[in-house]
């Protein structure tokens, strides 16, 4: 059963889904967070989320009974079934899915100290934010940190680009030095102009690599208290490299070099 059919835009549930999924710091106030899309969906599912509800037009239903039938998603989890056109309101795809989640968002959530880390200085492309949650995922980064002013980690934007690392993540977003100085792993920035070459650098794991702002890079005063400062060789001649694109060189050197040490020592 997926109960009554919601056709009216004016619903206040389908007003406060809107809110969620259009507005990018919403969920911070309502504390719950829109998935869209079964890709998503089935990560966060994947990961033992237990979403509040899941919405669906009547062409979306399989994914409700595929992942009941698969131990997923509880038999008790509300069902909320929209029509297309209530779910075009509600989206801010330009091709809504059928099928979204709403999660709820867990509290403040401590540092911990001793794990494989990130932490993001003042990004502000939700792309780039999204796609080195991805990366940390991908190369055995268990934590991020965001510092104030980053973009928010639950935005639509950043869980689109994020592919669903959210949800194997620690996450810390808005933090403040206090966060970072918690930290018992040595912290590496990268510069464009300073530092040993990353290719030729001794990588500490676990660490926590320190990414800067798109256009300034990382804050000087972060760059002071970082253990080690690193820059990529870009025998290109170009001045620098997109944020993601550094951040995914860095952290997959990070995995190399965990894994040759891991088997050097065998």
């Amino acid at each position: 059963m997926t109960g009554d059919l919601i056709a009216s835009r004016d619903n206040p549930r389908i007003k406060r889904l809107r809110r969620l999924a259009q507005d990018g710091t919403a969920y911070r106030r309502e504390g719950r967070v829109w998935v869209e899309g079964d890709h998503l969906c089935a990560a966060a599912l994947a990961q033992g989320h237990r979403p509040d509800a899941v919405v669906v037009t009547p062409a979306g239903s399989h994914w409700v009974e595929r992942w009941r039938r698969e131990g997923r998603l509880a038999a008790d989890v509300p069902v909320w079934t929209v029509t297309e056109a209530v779910m075009r309101h509600i989206s801010a795809l330009e091709s809504p899915s059928n099928v979204a989640c709403l999660l709820p968002l867990a509290g403040a959530t401590p540092v911990r100290p001793d794990v494989p880390t990130v932490v993001l200085d003042r990004l502000q492309d939700p792309g780039n934010v999204g796609s080195i949650l991805r990366s940390a995922a991908a190369f055995g980064f268990t934590q991020v940190i965001a510092l104030r002013t980053t973009a928010a980690l639950w935005s639509p934007k950043v869980l689109r680009a994020g592919m669903g690392a959210h949800f194997g993540l620690h996450l810390v977003e808005g933090a403040d030095a206090a966060a970072v100085e918690a930290l018992r792993v040595p912290l590496i920035a990268t510069s464009s102009h300073q530092g040993a070459w990353l290719h030729t650098a001794r990588l500490p794991w676990p660490c926590a690599w320190l990414f800067g702002h798109e256009g300034q890079g990382v804050d000087p005063a972060w760059l002071a208290r970082a253990t080690t400062t690193v820059r990529i060789i870009q025998p290109g001649g170009q001045e620098s490299l997109n944020v993601a694109a550094a951040a995914a060189i860095c952290l997959h050197a990070s995995a190399v070099a965990r894994a040759t040490n891991a088997t050097g020592a065998r």
